[in-house]
């Protein structure tokens, strides 16, 4: 399937689970669908299964907007308490769309207690209380983490994917690699279709001999956190010019900037000299880098680090603010450097990262997937410099590839009966994703509200503003809730204003 059938299947609001190949360009269609939802006047709600998939996309995790935090199961006294938690009742009912990036890392039994709280929440018994659900990801990337046993929790064999039903975009497009005929293009998809031969295996021995030029400076990805830590370590320390160290600053409830300095890639504390090796761990596409560019640092600015780029290109690297989000409200802020040191990291902080170049140690691979998401980072297989690799690198979940199969013959059928969305102008993009876009609102619908809250307002003996702020009927305006339950997840509509107001409302707005 295209990228422009994708979205247009996305756009005329079926739940679908978007996936493909890494470099497919899954975040391009996932960015314009939630642009163009957002001028439609649709509340698009951004998560992701963990905290570094979520930095990545400008979201929060699903976990913290769902409400369920760490809870692995559902009691009836949790049921009765979400129930009653008018935060969360705002934040479902307000949503129209729920975004969960990284699905192939979100356990099933999760997805189905998501299903259960929305349902819940939104007094709907649909599938997700009726929100369209939009899951995105590559279920052979890294697995749900398993704590006890062999059997992966996965998402599309739960039952609230099931019930969900959604309909599959699988996008075959190719941006990443260089070009078709690449050997690691060739090797990737051998992997997915779980036919690697001979020749793969060759050019992968290739690579294990070759050399990496004394001058080219690489990434090197590692499966274990010790690894990566001892080789950053010891580069820094052997740089004997002075450094200069940057400690993050954060604002909010602690226990969610504890939530949030878990996700951001930048660490806590960062110490640069001249002539260490960095890479960015953030996107601004208007200064020049995105998660995963690599440099050295070459210079200090008083305290602002200046970084050069392979390109020769010099940045001077200001703090970057990540925050977590609730209900249009920020809860938790952490102003870090967006950069981390890059001599090495771990494979599993790669997801998501595109790299020209990178040295991969695979000989500690120790699950399904783990040298698959290593080898699909890099570009073309000329980046690829391989330190090691045992028997586990080349394996992948043998649960995927009958799905991977069912999935790709679903998205050629509909793909036979769907038409290329039309390309719209590109707004300049500074960010991953246009969230803020704000949605023309109905100026004949505002103009009726605004002479029913005159009507009300006389009758009441109350100011207008009582009855309602021209925020909340400029918002009426532009979502056009039909339902009750709809109206209560409009901003501004508290209960007693629902209570009060509610039916007069609803005939105004479904007559229109």
């Amino acid at each position: 399937m295209r990228q422009a059938q994708a979205l247009r299947v996305m756009l005329d609001g079926s739940s679908v689970f978007l996936t493909g190949a890494p470099g497919a360009g899954k975040t391009y269609v996932l960015n314009q669908f939630i642009r163009r939802a957002a001028r439609a006047g649709k509340n698009v709600a951004v998560t992701a299964s963990t905290g570094i998939a979520a930095t990545h996309i400008g979201g929060t995790t699903i976990h913290s907007w769902s409400g369920l935090g760490i809870k692995e199961f559902l009691s009836d006294w949790d049921k009765d308490n979400l129930a009653k938690n008018d935060r969360l009742i705002k934040r479902y009912n307000g949503a129209d769309v729920l975004v969960i990036d990284e699905v192939s890392m979100l356990h099933g039994h999760r997805l189905d207690m998501v299903n259960e709280v929305a349902k819940l929440l939104r007094k709907s018994d649909e599938p997700f209380g009726g929100l369209q659900v939009i899951l995105v990801g590559d279920l052979f990337q890294l697995p749900p983490i398993s704590r006890g046993t062999d059997v992966a929790d996965f998402a599309h064999l739960s039952a609230a994917w099931t019930e969900l039903n959604p309909k599959i975009c699988y996008i075959t497009e190719q941006h990443r690699q260089a070009q078709a005929g690449d050997p690691l293009l060739d090797l990737l998809e051998a992997m997915r279709r779980g036919d690697v031969n001979e020749l793969h295996e060759a050019a992968l021995t290739e690579r294990l001999r070759e050399q990496r030029p004394g001058d080219l400076v690489v990434t090197r990805l590692y499966s274990h956190n010790m690894d990566v830590d001892s080789i950053n370590d010891r580069h820094l320390k052997d740089i004997l010019d002075e450094g200069k160290v940057y400690q993050a600053q954060t604002s909010g409830q602690a226990t969610k900037v504890e939530q949030l300095q878990k996700s951001v890639l930048a660490p806590e504390r960062l110490e640069l000299k001249k002539g260490a090796e960095v890479m960015f761990v953030a996107n601004n596409f208007g200064a020049g880098f995105v998660n995963g560019t690599r440099g050295r640092v070459v210079d200090f600015d008083g305290d602002t680090p200046i970084v050069r780029l392979p390109n020769g290109r010099e940045i001077k690297v200001e703090r970057h603010s990540w925050k977590l989000e609730e209900d249009g409200r920020t809860r938790a802020e952490v102003a870090q450097l967006p950069l981390r040191l890059a001599w090495a990291i771990t494979i599993h902080k790669s997801q998501g990262m595109s790299l020209d170049a990178a040295e991969i140690d695979l000989s500690r691979s120790f699950t399904p997937g783990m040298g698959y998401v290593a080898l699909s980072r890099v570009r073309s297989m000329d980046g690829v410099y391989l330190a090691g690799i045992n028997q586990m690198a080349l394996a992948m979940h043998p649960m995927i590839f009958e799905f991977d199969a069912d999935l790709r013959a679903s998205s050629e059928g509909l793909a036979n009966i769907t038409e290329d969305i039309a390309n719209e102008p590109e707004p300049e993009q500074t960010e991953e994703y246009y969230v803020d876009v704000p949605a023309p609102y109905d100026e004949a619908l505002f103009e009726r509200l605004k002479s029913w809250r005159l009507q009300r307002a006389e009758a009441d003996n109350l100011p207008a503003y009582i009855i309602a702020h021209n925020k909340l009927l400029e918002e009426l305006a532009r979502r056009k809730p039909q339902t009750t339950q709809a109206l209560l997840g409009v901003k501004g509509m508290g209960q007693g204003k629902l209570d009060r107001y509610g039916p007069e409302l609803l005939e105004i707005l479904t007559k229109n």
